[in-house]
């Protein structure tokens, strides 16, 4: 496959733009980092995207906010897009300038490597997210899934872990137990009735996780902590 050919990153993704070309996408995103301790800014990404749409989308961290980047932190399966997945007030509205830029539907795939290496691959159409493109998505599979994992091997050698990976905050125990709470779902308020204080000192638990992970909501500092290996959806008292 020429993706395993390429040894420069130009070459590389054409070879990948290419193949997801001949599987009726014209838009593929590639990224990854060796590892889930340093930050998502400093992946190894490469898409073909709108410039305009990926300098909005990096400029605001979206990925901090995007569904399919948590979805894939915490699964090894695909997720196909559709309206619903972008549920929240900020997600519906990146989804929404999306589709402005031919983004409309999708479907994208997680990487969990061997060594601990995250990443994402999507590809992306301007089909309507109806039962006709979910029937074409089922077909199309087993290709994209090939297509994946030959992506993810072939870019081993340009995603090696760089210096200066970002320090991990160090978060008190009242702070990790209330993260761990917000990450089952639970409210402010349900998390004081569990742990026997009142909500406005949550609050202010969560003001200080967000402050040390330098976010602006508890959702992004949750996503920060999962990608960081901070805390895990598999952590026992869930």
């Amino acid at each position: 496959m020429t993706l395993l050919k390429s040894d420069q990153e130009n070459g590389w993704s054409s070879a990948l733009f290419s193949l997801a070309h001949d599987q009726g996408f014209d838009q593929v995103l590639y990224g990854a980092v060796g590892s889930k301790h340093v930050k998502l800014e400093t992946a190894f990404l490469h898409s073909n995207y709108a410039p305009a749409w990926r300098t909005r989308y990096d400029a605001d961290k979206l990925h901090y906010v995007d569904p399919t980047v948590a979805h894939c932190m915490t699964s090894s399966l695909p997720i196909v897009w559709e309206p619903d997945t972008f549920h929240a007030p900020g997600q519906r509205e990146m989804y929404e300038e999306a589709c402005g830029y031919g983004i409309r539907s999708g479907i994208t795939f997680p990487i969990h490597g061997p060594s601990g290496e995250f990443g994402v691959v999507s590809f992306a159409s301007d089909a309507p997210p109806n039962g006709e493109f979910d029937s074409t998505i089922s077909q199309l599979m087993p290709s994209l899934s090939l297509i994946r994992d030959y992506a993810f091997e072939s870019s081993l050698k340009f995603v090696a872990p760089k210096p200066g990976a970002e320090a991990l905050p160090r978060l008190t125990k009242r702070e990790l137990e209330v993260l761990n709470w917000v990450m089952v779902g639970k409210s402010s308020w349900e998390i004081s009735k569990i742990v026997l204080c009142s909500e406005a000192t949550v609050n202010f638990h969560i003001g200080n996780i967000r402050v040390k992970f330098n976010v602006n909501t508890r959702q992004q500092a949750l996503v920060k902590a999962i990608s960081m290996g901070i805390i895990s959806p598999e952590d026992p008292h869930r």
